[in-house]
C-alpha cells in the first residue's frame, strides 16, 4: 500500500492523496497541463524547471515510457501529480511504467487526489507555490511554501558547451540558442536539411556569429523572460547583424523584449495541446501546443517595428510577433509539436525561406 502524503498550497489549503514515484518533500510552482495525451513530452519538457506538474486528464501513464519521444534526456517538472497513474500500460513501444520511470529518476509523484477540485482553485485564484509533503503540515510549512522562488532557470537546463549536429544533406547552418530546448526543435531543423550548432543560453553574439549561421532560432525556456537581462542585451546585438531569427515560446518573449517590448506573467497561463490561435492576416485558426506562464503585452508592442501575427482565441493574449525591418519572426506556441497534428510546421518552412533569401541576396 502505498504511504499517505499531502499536498499543502500556500493558501493553506491541504490536499490528501499517496506517494507514487519516488518519495519525497517537494516545493514548488504548481501549474496543469490540459493534454489528454503527451505525457512524456510534459515530464521531458524544462521549460517546468521549478514546476509541480498537475495533469487535468485522470488517466495519466496508460501508454507506458517511451524515451524515443523524450523532449531532453532529463525530467523537466520537480514533481508530478495525477489522478489515476496506470500501473500496467499497453503498447507496443513501452519499455516501463510511470511509476517505475519516476522512481528510477528520483522524481516525486502525487496521485489519488482531487485534481479536478485543485485546477479549479487553480484557475479562480491563479498559479501557486504548493509543497507535497509525507506528513501533516504547520504553519511554518506555509511560510516556507510562500517564499519559494524559481531562480536561475535558464541558466540550470541549458547545455554548458555548443555542439555541431549534421544534416543528411546540409544545405544551411542554423545557431541554436538553447535556453531549454525541446528535442523537436532541433529534429525539425536537421530534417529540412539545416546543420545546427546548440549554443548556451550564455552565449556572446560573437560565439554565436563564429559559427557562420544562415539562421538564428531562439528555443523554448523556463522561468521569467525578464530575469534574463544578458540573453536580451546579447540578442539586441545580434539583431543588427541581418540574421534571420526564428523564436520560439520563450524565445519569442526574449526576442521582444529585445525590442523594448514588455511581458507579463498571466494567471494560470497555457499548458496543453489544444489551444487554438488565429492568424491574423488570414483570419484562419490553428491548433496549436503551448506551455508558457507569461505573455508579451500586446499594447507594448512598437506598431512601427513589429506586428502581431497570432493572437490567442481563448484570452486574446500575443501568440506571434512579425518584424517590419529586420529578419525576424517568433510565435508564442510550440510549432514543432503535434497540436493540429501538425498545423504550424509550415513556420519552420517560413524560417528556411527567410535564410534562403539572405544568402541569395548576399550572393547576388
Amino acid at each position: 500500500m502505498a504511504n499517505t502524503a499531502y499536498l499543502v498550497l500556500e493558501n493553506g489549503m491541504v490536499f490528501e492523496g499517496e506517494y507514487f514515484g519516488a518519495e519525497g518533500e517537494i516545493t514548488g510552482e504548481i501549474v496543469f497541463a490540459t493534454g489528454m495525451t503527451g505525457y512524456l513530452e510534459t515530464l521531458t519538457d524544462q521549460s517546468y524547471h521549478g514546476q509541480i506538474v498537475l495533469q487535468t486528464f485522470p488517466l495519466i501513464g496508460n501508454y507506458g515510457i517511451i524515451p524515443s519521444d523524450f523532449e531532453s534526456a532529463a525530467v523537466g517538472p520537480t514533481a508530478y501529480i495525477v489522478k489515476h497513474p496506470c500501473q500496467a500500460p499497453s503498447n507496443f513501444r513501452s519499455e516501463g511504467s510511470l511509476d517505475t520511470f519516476l522512481k528510477r529518476r528520483g522524481v516525486t509523484g502525487l496521485c489519488g487526489i482531487d485534481t479536478r477540485a485543485l485546477v479549479k482553485v487553480l484557475r479562480e485564484r491563479g498559479v501557486m507555490n504548493g509543497k507535497i509533503t509525507g506528513s501533516r503540515p504547520g504553519e511554518e510549512v506555509l511560510e516556507e511554501i510562500r517564499s519559494y522562488r524559481i531562480q536561475n532557470a535558464v541558466g540550470a537546463v541549458s547545455v554548458r558547451e555548443r555542439k555541431l549536429y549534421k544534416a543528411g544533406a546540409s544545405r544551411y547552418t542554423v545557431a541554436l540558442l538553447d535556453f531549454g530546448m525541446k528535442e523537436n526543435i532541433k529534429r525539425e531543423l536537421l530534417g529540412r536539411g539545416c546543420d545546427v550548432w546548440v549554443f548556451p543560453w550564455s552565449s556572446t553574439p560573437e560565439e554565436v556569429i563564429s559559427a557562420s549561421p544562415d539562421g538564428i532560432m531562439l528555443s523554448n525556456g523556463p522561468g521569467d523572460p525578464a530575469e534574463n537581462r544578458s540573453v536580451i542585451r546579447n540578442l539586441q546585438a545580434l539583431l543588427g547583424t541581418g540574421i534571420p531569427i526564428f523564436g520560439i515560446c520563450l524565445g519569442h518573449q526574449l526576442l521582444a523584449l529585445a525590442n523594448g517590448f514588455e511581458t507579463r506573467k498571466l494567471k494560470y497561463g497555457h499548458r496543453g495541446a489544444n489551444q487554438p490561435v488565429r492568424d491574423t492576416g488570414s483570419g484562419r485558426v490553428y491548433i496549436t501546443s503551448q506551455n508558457h506562464g507569461y505573455a508579451v503585452q500586446s499594447v507594448s508592442i512598437d506598431r512601427h517595428v513589429a506586428f502581431e501575427s497570432f493572437v490567442n482565441v481563448n484570452d486574446g493574449t500575443c501568440e506571434g510577433i512579425s518584424y517590419k525591418d529586420i529578419p525576424a519572426f517568433s510565435v508564442q506556441f510550440h510549432p514543432e509539436a503535434c497540436g493540429g497534428p501538425r498545423d504550424t510546421a509550415f513556420l519552420f518552412e517560413r524560417f528556411i525561406h527567410s535564410m534562403e533569401v539572405k544568402k541569395n541576396a548576399a550572393g547576388s
